[in-house]
């Protein structure tokens, strides 16, 4: 029988015992290898492929608070994206990370990791940093409003493509098409409006002369749009535009519309209060009172459009509610200079006080001289022209 039993001992012990150990090896021992190739060492930085191990996988969150913080990263989109062709590694904005298991997060929500982390883009992006510190979205922060944006808000660091031209540094077609849909993630109300406008409707399009919101904002330095000193630069915000003849021949539009609408008291009281006083404010209309602000539309639209009388007198009765006919509005020339063909009324006037004036004031002028010649000069001499 004991023969018998240590004959059979060593097989039994094989079928028994190395499925155990494999399991061991299973439970216990690839985890461990499994995490020391997705971390090295605490002494070592981790490498981007070595973070995607884990952070690839669909579906990771991690609970902050009350809110879950998606962790999955598209490896895809982020080698795509400007950073991944920059080779910037994880670690150089995860700063605190130098493996596995990682620092604990002290955020209590989603909103407040963002916070934390986006001042890292100053590393790399000081400039535009700074300049954001100055910018209506930072005072707005500071205030106590943490939903304004950030960096990040704006510049996914996982999936940011480039938005400018290395070679030309000018803004790429596709980067000044999605400006508007960024924008629009906190500002949804003024994205519709603009989007219907001739500019945002334009823009969609395809056409590249019309103005997104960084053209009227700014990008970083972003100030506060309610401000008098905003308001009384509108004209010559929009004139950054309107005066450029490369772009408006191409649509016949004036290039002249500054030009005459500081011309006139409205814009002439404007420019001394941008000039001289540009925090106080002007109770004269600037462009955006009669075009609109973001929802501009064409001049001649039949049901909104200032080139019709009925419209424009809706715009002038904002200022002046005792105008009641149509009549009112023909005071403004709507941005024409007098010519034979455009005001020849008022061309004609003024063609006549041109020669008129000088005129009157030269023949005045002669004749103060020549009661001065007869007062005071031909008296001291004698009939004869010799001096008495």
């Amino acid at each position: 029988m004991k023969k018998w039993s240590r004959r059979w001992m060593l097989p039994i012990g094989l079928v028994f015992v190395l499925p155990g150990i494999f399991l061991l090896l299973i439970i216990f021992v690839l985890p461990a290898v499994s995490v020391s190739a997705a971390a090295p060492a605490q002494s070592g930085s981790p490498l981007n492929e070595a973070c995607l191990v884990c952070h690839q996988n669909t579906g990771l969150t991690t609970q902050i608070g009350a809110d879950q913080l998606p962790l999955t990263i598209d490896a895809v989109k982020f080698m795509a994206a400007v950073h991944g062709e920059e080779k910037v590694a994880c670690v150089d904005c995860h700063t605190n990370i130098t493996g596995f298991p990682h620092p604990e997060v002290t955020a209590d929500s989603a909103r407040e990791f963002s916070l934390q982390m986006y001042p890292t883009c100053q590393q790399c992006h000081n400039e535009q940093y700074q300049k954001v510190l100055d910018s209506v979205h930072q005072k707005a922060i500071a205030a106590g409003n943490h939903n304004a944006a950030v960096c990040t808000d704006c510049h996914n660091p996982h999936t940011q493509t480039r938005m400018t031209d290395n070679s030309t540094g000018k803004l790429l077609p596709e980067a000044r098409l999605s400006i508007p849909e960024k924008c629009a993630r906190c500002h949804s109300t003024i994205y519709t409006a603009y989007e219907k406008s001739v500019h945002g409707s334009a823009l969609t399009e395809g056409n590249p002369d019309v103005p997104t919101c960084i053209d009227c904002h700014g990008v970083h330095n972003i100030q506060n749009p309610t401000t008098n000193t905003f308001r009384n630069s509108t004209p010559f915000l929009c004139a950054k535009c309107h005066t450029d003849e490369s772009i408006m021949s191409k649509y016949g539009v004036s290039t002249n519309v500054v030009n005459t609408y500081v011309a006139d008291f409205h814009g002439t009281t404007v420019k001394m209060f941008e000039e001289t006083y540009p925090d106080q404010p002007s109770n004269k209309p600037v462009c955006t009172d009669c075009h609109g602000i973001h929802d501009i539309i064409k001049p001649d639209d039949p049901y909104a459009g200032i080139t019709f009388k009925k419209n424009l007198l809706v715009k002038c009765q904002q200022c002046h509610p005792d105008a009641t006919t149509e009549t009112f509005t023909d005071a403004w020339m709507s941005h024409y200079e007098a010519s034979p063909y455009a005001w020849p009324l008022v061309y004609y006037v003024n063609l006549f006080y041109k020669f008129f004036i000088p005129a009157v004031v030269g023949g005045m002028i002669f004749y103060v001289l020549t009661d001065v010649y007869r007062r005071f000069i031909t008296p001291r001499f004698g009939k004869g022209g010799t001096h008495k």
